[in-house]
């Protein structure tokens, strides 16, 4: 390959993985906004940001911003280095969930309730996939798991499970919504994140290729 078609190969690559990015936080913020219109049980972080909007009178996207910009700062202690995706995490999903919110009608009726929660596990998973498979960083709560991972040498699994507990109970105690939704995110966003992240997965700028998460994805297990 010349360097000229090396070049426009390397803008395409870093192109499409922009357009990922992007997509992803912004389609992972709609589909927290259809679960919080369900109204049928939040996850974990949405739990949080929910009871937390109700207590301060903010918008949950608000919210979520500013949770998200704390969460960031507890990375300095832990040494983590945010990327590009860390930073646009922050702002991109709290305002693409107060548009979306402000955009869907309320509804009352289960049979368009239960439809909304679908839609919204199963659209939070190809979000996943495209934003995780962009590379650009993980988001802010992720790093804090990795970040107390490395710090205490405790598993991946028990200080995901450490924080959410923390996080949904704070949240319910809030206000937050708990529900047969939660369960269910819980359950489904592992292997839907799975197949997204290999649908969506970024070839080698040179060509070579595509590389895809095996077992299961770090950002499956995760929120942005």
């Amino acid at each position: 390959m010349t360097t000229k078609g090396h070049l426009l190969a390397t803008r395409a690559h870093l192109t499409r993985r922009l357009v990922q990015l992007y997509a992803g936080l912004a389609l992972y913020g709609a589909s927290t906004a259809l679960l919080v219109e369900a109204g049928l049980g939040l996850e974990p972080w949405g739990v949080l940001h929910q009871g937390l909007a109700q207590l301060t009178g903010l918008t949950i996207g608000v919210v979520s911003i500013i949770v998200g910009a704390t969460v960031l700062l507890l990375w300095i202690p832990l040494r983590q280095r945010p990327g590009l995706g860390t930073v646009s995490n922050v702002f991109v999903v709290g305002l693409a969930m107060d548009g979306t919110l402000a955009l869907v009608p309320d509804t009352h009726s289960l049979a368009v309730r239960v439809p909304l929660l679908v839609a919204g596990i199963v659209l939070n998973g190809a979000a996943t996939g495209l934003y995780i498979a962009a590379a650009f960083g993980p988001g802010p709560r992720d790093g804090l798991m990795t970040g107390l991972h490395r710090r205490t040498g405790r598993s991946i699994r028990l200080m995901r499970t450490a924080i959410e507990v923390a996080v949904v109970a704070t949240g319910f105690a809030l206000g937050g919504t708990i529900g047969v939704g939660t369960l269910l995110y819980a359950l489904t966003i592992g292997p839907l994140a799975q197949v997204f992240l290999r649908m969506f997965a970024v070839p080698a700028a040179s060509g070579g290729s595509t590389v895809v998460a095996t077992g299961t994805p770090q950002g499956a297990i995760l929120r942005p």
